[in-house]
């Protein structure tokens, strides 16, 4: 008898159930963790330091999170990590302490180290290769709308309680998140192929229990595509004070920038899915190409732009572009990593992608302060462009690596 053909909907609920409450508990918080410190005395620069802690926390913790993915399994460490974040919402709804509330915040980052190279790696070997562009796309995608719907949802608790309202929101939603995790089911790994000829070896056993053993195993990928997730990354995290920013710079409202950035921000949910299919059925270049040079064109046309309604086309480009990209690091972070010592390599891929992330917006911050905010969103459409090649370039040119 046949076995039934995969279909992502059979697990959708426990595959991108805990991302969505994830996201939504994330979403909650975010936007009042700078009125957090603020209201516990800090200074606008000590506000932007205390978000600023979430992402480098998960930064330095991305290689522990291979560690604690290795040796306790995807599903619990998916658990770990959203009560881990659970204690550290606590954590800065309750104390009366600025540097509480900042480590309150490193742990977040975290967490979501964690949580996402867990979901990362559950995701890669319980779908079907064929189908894992749009596995991860769609996770992409919903880690998106859950960012996208926590604000919503801690609007009417804050209106209620206060900023404590918001962590509330983001305790329960993770909560929940873990209940769900917690019912994982362990399903059967479908991505071992037999090893082609001309592939490369596979890691030892030796190799895949030793961080250094995969690195050196994969220099090549790291160093060649990984770059240029890197670039990818940068781009994508200056992205987000692009449009703000450059808002600010026309003298447009508060509420016109945010309409503008929500308006950039829906375009980007709605192509996900498409985009995985794609990646599917016609290859990554296909996907990584036009997502990078989209959005590369549409931060460029920013600095150009004099109102309202010409900065809300470059937006919505950017957020056309990214939206198109959505699970493209993951996937191709899955694509080459090696079935044995799977959980270092997404540790060291996620560290470039953390890396990146953080040095995009300080190039902004650098280029903005030296010449001027138009230059620095110009210099990062280059940047985007460089992506596009360094992808396009490498990915029919290193192999995958080919499972045992």
């Amino acid at each position: 008898m046949n076995p039934s053909p995969f279909s992502l909907r059979r697990i959708a609920v426990a595959a991108f159930g805990p991302s969505l409450l994830f996201g939504i508990g994330e979403g909650a918080i975010l936007p009042v963790i700078p009125l957090g410190a603020r209201d516990l005395g800090g200074s606008v620069a000590m506000a932007a330091l205390v978000v600023t802690l979430i992402g480098l926390g998960s930064l330095v913790s991305n290689i522990p999170a291979s560690l604690i993915t290795l040796h306790r399994g995807e599903r619990w460490a998916i658990v770990a990590a959203a009560l881990w974040s659970v204690l550290a919402m606590a954590l800065c709804a309750l104390t009366g302490h600025l540097g509480f509330f900042a480590l309150g915040c490193f742990m977040v980052g975290m967490s979501q180290a964690v949580f996402g190279l867990a979901r990362q790696k559950y995701l890669t070997e319980a779908v079907p290769p064929e189908f894992r562009a749009r596995a991860l796309s769609t996770l992409g995608g919903v880690m998106r709308i859950g960012l996208f719907i926590g604000p919503f949802a801690a609007a009417g608790a804050i209106q209620r309680w206060g900023l404590v309202g918001a962590y509330g929101v983001g305790i329960a939603a993770l909560l929940v998140a873990a209940g769900v995790a917690a019912r994982i089911p362990d399903l059967e790994d479908t991505t071992a192929m037999p090893r082609a000829h001309n592939a490369p070896a596979a890691p030892t056993a030796a190799q895949a229990n030793s961080l250094p053993g995969i690195v050196r195993a994969q220099r090549q990928v790291f160093v060649t595509l990984g770059v240029g997730v890197l670039l990818v990354s940068a781009v994508r995290a200056t992205r987000q004070a692009v449009i703000p920013l450059w808002a600010d710079h026309l003298a447009l409202t508060p509420s016109t920038a945010a309409l503008i950035y929500g308006l950039a921000g829906g375009i980007d949910m709605l192509v996900f899915y498409p985009a995985g299919k794609v990646m599917d059925l016609k290859g990554r270049r296909w996907v990584v190409l036009p997502s990078m040079a989209v959005m590369g064109l549409g931060l460029l046309a920013t600095p150009l732009t004099q109102g309202a309604a010409s900065l809300l086309v470059a937006a919505s480009v950017i957020g056309f572009g990214n939206g198109i990209g959505s699970g493209m690091v993951m996937t191709l972070g899955a694509d080459y990593s090696p079935r044995l010592g799977r959980a270092h390599f997404l540790g060291v891929w996620r560290l470039m992608s953390d890396i990146g992330s953080t040095c995009g917006p300080a190039l902004l911050s650098l280029l903005a302060a030296s010449l001027s905010l138009g230059a620095g969103i110009g210099a990062t459409g280059i940047i985007a462009f460089a992506a596009a090649a360094q992808l396009v370039y490498w990915i029919p040119r290193v192999r995958r690596p080919a499972d045992p």
